[in-house]
């Protein structure tokens, strides 16, 4: 039996301790609600039951048991790690360019590479502040999603940074390869985000979800695609994903929210075209604005020069 003690983040506030428990842990929506049904799941060592909402922000604490013992809940796996890029370090925070197939943090069902695995073989002593497996980490990309990330060193480090994050005074600048020309060529998606109906593990439009704002530029149309700059207001999970899709606009090799596979098969991508090309904040020793920057991994770089020949 291992034991989680996840803290609730301030965009998950309103939904069902099912919904939190499921998207803190990375497991399905079923599988938080066999936790929840045998009592495993406690907030302030009461049991609730799956329909309790959470309405502050709290901690909830998660007992999960071996497959043997709970056989439709996964058991959490131990980490792997991989070689990251570091863009900067120092005292208070590492800057890495996370690669594609590395998740932020480890969760219940990935046994897969993380950053904190990654950092901690590297050598980093990550500050025990924080959600338990977490240590550090402030904001996430999705293991599909490359580009630039921060994780913080010690207390000082995390609380200013997730406070940054919280008051959305970060600069979050994406690139992601969208299908179609969208029109206009510039504007605004202002569309609130919640999970989807349907499907646990997806994220969509919904009335009533949490308010998402997402500012996107051309940089480049090409025949059949564009590359858009991307600017965050919010951090909801899948965002820029749910919100392209919206728009009928969706990003190449995203076949969950509505990719083609041909196109992405002809550009060969196996995932999304979306990277986190930037990332400013202000330091939190020197109280100075830093801006971190990645450049496109090699398979992102492909697709653009086959869109690019296909253009001529």
């Amino acid at each position: 039996m291992s034991s989680h003690n996840l803290a609730v983040p301030e965009e998950l506030l309103g939904e069902r301790v099912d919904v939190v428990v499921a998207d803190l842990l990375k497991i399905s929506r079923s599988q938080a609600a066999s936790l929840i049904s045998a009592g495993l799941v406690t907030i302030d060592d009461i049991a609730v039951s799956k329909s309790t909402r959470i309405d502050a922000v709290t901690w909830i604490k998660v007992q999960v048991p071996h497959r043997e013992d709970l056989p439709e809940v996964v058991t959490v796996l131990q980490p792997q790690a991989v070689d990251l890029s570091i863009i900067y370090a120092d005292a208070d925070i590492v800057v890495v360019d996370k690669p594609v197939g590395v998740a932020a943090h480890s969760s219940v069902g990935w046994n897969g590479p993380t950053v904190i695995e990654s950092l901690r073989r590297a050598g980093y002593s990550l500050p025990t502040v924080g959600v338990e497996d977490r240590e550090g980490i402030v904001h996430r990309l999705d293991v599909g999603t490359s580009g630039v990330m921060v994780v913080a060193l010690n207390a000082g480090a995390y609380s200013s940074l997730k406070e940054q994050f919280r008051t959305r005074t970060v600069g979050k600048i994406y690139h992601t390869v969208v299908q179609g020309h969208p029109h206009p060529t510039s504007g605004t998606i202002d569309a609130p985000i919640g999970r989807h109906p349907g499907a646990d593990y997806k994220f969509a439009v919904i009335t009533g979800g949490r308010p998402a704002v997402t500012h996107y530029d051309t940089v480049e149309a090409f025949r059949y695609a564009t590359l858009l700059e991307v600017h965050l207001e919010t951090g909801r999970t899948h965002q820029i994903r749910v919100h392209m899709q919206a728009i009928r606009h969706a990003c190449a090799g995203d076949p969950t929210y509505g990719g083609d596979p041909v196109l992405a098969a002809k550009l060969g991508l196996r995932r999304q075209w979306l990277h986190a090309v930037g990332l400013t904040f202000e330091h939190p020793d020197t109280g100075k604005q830093v801006t971190f920057n990645s450049t496109y991994p090699d398979d992102l770089q492909h697709a653009l020069d086959v869109l690019a020949e296909w253009t001529q």
